[in-house]
């Protein structure tokens, strides 16, 4: 089953942001592009560098009207306490999602029984609260915020030129596709 066009089901989690513990929505999520970043653990070993990555590219995401939500299945507090005792998660400005209780992490479908924590997704919403692009990879290989930022581009230039497509590595700028109306049946 694909996750493409998904709404995201309504929910209401607590949230870590700039000291200060704060509930974010689904209705949050509407109006903008959002990326939810989901990751198995606090205090880990390959989450850390993943977050600061994102960090380090925070500012260029929100220049482009889109706002990341890193979400694990820790609570706020946990969140807060490895913000305090982590020079990589200091850094960190964007909301830091609690999901203790797993609403999100199942409804995107990266909640492993087993474990009992998410595994490495990463999701782009449009600002109607669909689920457009997303990857969902294994816990021991971290992923790249340039990447990420590259399909969030792509994603919004589709969004708003519904003739034209994107192809491999095109970034904004670069030429665009216009599928022939003769192809399209032959797909």
């Amino acid at each position: 089953m694909t996750l493409l066009q998904h709404e995201i089901t309504d929910f209401t989690v607590n949230s870590f942001q700039n000291d200060e513990f704060t509930e974010v929505s689904k209705k949050d999520l509407l109006g903008h592009w959002s990326v939810m970043f989901f990751y198995p653990a606090d205090f880990s070993f390959v989450c850390p560098t993943e977050l600061e990555d994102l960090a380090n590219h925070y500012e260029e995401f929100k220049k482009i009207g889109c706002e990341i939500y890193g979400v694990s299945c820790d609570t706020h507090f946990v969140h807060k306490a490895w913000h305090d005792t982590s020079e990589k998660i200091a850094k960190i400005q964007y909301p830091l999602l609690a999901d203790p209780t797993t609403v999100l992490a199942r409804d995107l479908d990266t909640y492993n029984e087993e474990s009992g924590m998410a595994e490495r997704g990463d999701f782009i919403i449009n600002p109607e609260g669909k689920v457009v692009a997303y990857e969902v990879i294994s816990s021991n290989v971290g992923r790249n915020a340039d990447e990420i930022l590259r399909r969030v581009k792509a994603s919004q230039f589709v969004y708003e030129h519904g003739d034209q497509v994107c192809p491999a590595k095109w970034e904004p700028g670069e030429t665009t596709l216009e599928p022939s109306l003769d192809l399209v049946g032959q797909l």
